[in-house]
């Protein structure tokens, strides 16, 4: 007997699967569900062994296909004032709770279930599943398996991303680079702070500079209205030095992003932060050579931006039962690497909300879960009919 989504999704949340710690658990139940199915599965694992992403096919063999993409990992729950305990499914009220629950093992769990009944059916054109891994800490984990799948001759034709969006079809987000600003200064003793130089107030610099390039992207930037912000950002989210208060410190780090809308290359934003960057430092080195910021780039992902009638978003809107129109997310997705290294059409459609994400009491909601099954009903009936 095929379980249901809830029974699924309650295996799912159970496996605390924060990102950057081990998913095999997980990936073994999901093998154990799809393997007797007769599903062809393959993990593509992170150097170290500890986790890994899974690729399961369901139909024939050959090129084209859809993907259902989602991620198994999930953010910490520490500091955060749970009514329960984050990783049992708990039903109350027609929602479903748990860490993971909307983002994104919900739709995990949907897709489980699609295959398992696709599995029973003749489909002319196959399903498959990707699951990843460390999604949350930049669309890391993925990368591999694309690249695996790029490497080869034949290719899916489609991808849905069941990131929450209530169900209605996501057709662009923003891309973001992670970055780290490294500022070198020269310790001293407090008591003689001018003959030093303080790396902490170079960080504040920066950091001033950082407002700058936003408040020129905000006012003079390209604009895309479908955001609900929109124009391209830039965030300082961390800032790191000092070790005593007599000591001038000398090494600040700052963690920055950038997040852009397709209209703006980050990469040229990037170009005008680093000139911020040695402007700050050059006049310093008469006096302290060493003085420089460094900026590194820690992780990033592109941008989405599908056309609203592009094949990915017609299939979507075959298949689901309204007729709403498109929209474009604040948060990003595994959906640009799919398009960008695999050449294919992509769109971003999944149960729940991201506003329930991240936090205390995660939940989605039955009829959300509902609504996500019976999409993926009518994709296997498109499937077995090979009209994809």
């Amino acid at each position: 007997m095929i379980p249901s989504t809830p029974e699924i999704l309650a295996r799912l949340v159970a496996e605390p699967t924060v990102s950057r710690t081990s998913n095999l658990a997980l990936l073994d139940y999901v093998e154990a569900l799809l393997a007797p199915a007769g599903a062809r599965i393959e993990r593509f694992a992170h150097p170290d062994g500890s986790r890994a992403n899974l690729w399961a096919t369901i139909g024939p063999e050959g090129p084209g296909g859809v993907v259902l993409s989602g991620h198994t990992d999930v953010v910490p729950v520490e500091g955060q004032d749970w009514s329960g305990d984050p990783f049992t499914l708990v039903e109350r009220d027609g929602r479903f709770y748990g860490r993971g629950a909307a983002d994104m093992k919900g739709f995990v769990a949907a897709a489980l279930r699609a295959a398992l009944l696709a599995a029973s059916r003749p489909l002319k054109v196959p399903l498959h599943l990707a699951l990843s891994y460390d999604e949350e800490i930049g669309c890391i984990g993925v990368r591999g398996l694309i690249e695996a799948l790029a490497a080869r001759p034949e290719r899916p034709a489609l991808c849905i991303v069941g990131e929450p969006t209530g169900m209605r079809i996501a057709i662009g987000h923003k891309g973001k680079l992670a970055l780290k600003a490294c500022c070198h200064g020269q310790e001293g003793h407090s008591a003689l702070a001018p003959n030093a130089l303080n790396a902490l107030h170079l960080g504040a610099a920066f950091i001033t500079a950082l407002q700058a390039r936003q408040e020129e992207l905000a006012f003079k930037g390209a604009r895309d209205a479908d955001y609900d912000i929109p124009y391209s950002t830039i965030h300082a989210g961390m800032m790191r030095g000092g070790t005593a208060l007599n000591i001038v410190p000398n090494r600040c780090e700052i963690d920055f992003e950038i997040r852009n809308i397709a209209e703006d290359d980050p990469l040229k934003i990037l170009e005008g932060i680093t000139a911020d960057a040695e402007t700050i430092a050059a006049p310093y080195r008469n006096r302290f050579p060493t003085a420089c910021i460094e900026i590194e780039r820690v992780s990033g992902y592109p941008g989405l931006a599908t056309a609203s009638d592009a094949p990915a978003v017609r299939l979507l809107s075959r298949i689901l039962d309204h007729d709403d129109p498109t929209l474009k997310v604040a948060f990003g997705t595994e959906g640009g690497l799919f398009h960008e290294t695999l050449g294919i059409s992509t769109a971003v459609c999944g149960p729940g909300f991201m506003d329930q994400g991240h936090k205390p009491d995660e939940f989605v909601s039955a009829g959300q879960l509902s609504r996500c099954d019976a999409m993926l009903a009518r994709l296997i009936d498109v499937l077995e009919a090979g009209d994809p």
